[in-house]
């Protein structure tokens, strides 16, 4: 006899994320697996979320209390009517010596969330994992998001009671005060030579969406007070629209003042996003110097 090592290719290493889609809707990606070995592979594939002992493995505090800082959940948030988060088809069969095989992962979110996950391990002659896949999404109540900065949030959801969802008329009157906080961190290295301003960014994104009455683009601002710029702050630009499916880049830099004593410098604005509702971020600005 002789013995063959099953070997694969995947199209896809790491992390598929499939990106913002409005809650309630479905977004769909695919990825490839192309058998390069001689004989042919029977696969399965499975997702943690469905594992018969993640009751178990769920049984400790999440790290977030523990010790680290990172996100590391690999299961994230899931849907509250009990359907899988994602899910793959086709879940198993097998590949030809030479041949390759499309899979589809669909992202189906019933509530808005950042951090919807999953791991999908593709498992050939139901033993050995050939691959394995971080399963990422993120899902809002309204067509519009902002990336950046450090979360100030946590990843786990509440168990608590909530209360029922408000009106849209008293939605759109509660979103004109600030409901989510966003922190940016800008470090300034000081060099005597060629010193660099101290950047980062945050992007603006517009998400397309299977509602034909959300085409329309989102309209974003930032409210800078005189403070910001006396402070050595500078955001580029300032306001702007961005079209649907599509994302913006909001680039923020500093360079400590001639009067700069405090250290770290910390300041607060405001920035407004308008779609079909208007929403309203609170941006905390802290800037330090460090050596280089």
């Amino acid at each position: 006899g002789r013995g063959v090592m099953p070997s694969t290719v995947c199209s896809v290493e790491g992390v598929l994320d499939m990106g913002y889609v409005l809650a309630r809707e479905n977004a769909t990606s695919t990825f490839k697996i192309e058998n390069t070995s001689t004989l042919t592979l029977q696969y399965s594939i499975h997702l943690d979320s469905l594992s018969p002992t993640r009751d178990k493995d769920r049984q400790k505090l999440p790290s977030f209390i523990t010790s680290s800082l990172q996100r590391t959940e690999i299961v994230g948030t899931q849907n509250y009517n009990g359907l899988s988060v994602f899910s793959v088809v086709p879940t198993e069969g097998e590949i030809v010596a030479g041949k390759s095989q499309d899979f589809a992962v669909t992202f189906s979110p019933d509530h808005e969330s950042l951090y919807y996950s999953d791991c999908l391990k593709v498992v050939l002659f139901g033993k050995k994992i050939a691959h394995v896949i971080q399963l990422k999404g993120a899902a809002r109540d309204h067509a519009m998001f902002v990336e950046g900065g450090i979360p100030l949030d946590v990843p786990v959801e509440s168990l608590a009671v909530t209360l029922p969802p408000p009106s849209q008329e008293a939605l759109k009157e509660e979103l004109q005060e600030p409901v989510k906080s966003i922190l940016l961190v800008l470090e300034y290295i000081d060099r005597e030579n060629s010193p660099e301003p101290a950047v980062t960014e945050l992007k603006v994104g517009a998400i397309r969406t299977a509602q034909g009455a959300s085409k329309k683009n989102v309209e974003f601002s930032f409210d800078t007070p005189s403070r910001l710029q006396e402070k050595g702050f500078t955001i580029e630009p300032g306001k702007g629209t961005v079209d649907s499916g599509q994302v913006k880049s909001i680039s923020v830099s500093w360079v400590p003042p001639a009067d700069f004593v405090s250290d770290p410098l910390t300041e607060t604005a405001f920035l407004t996003l308008k779609r079909d509702v208007k929403e309203s971020y609170q941006v905390l600005f802290m800037a330090k110097v460090v050596s280089a």
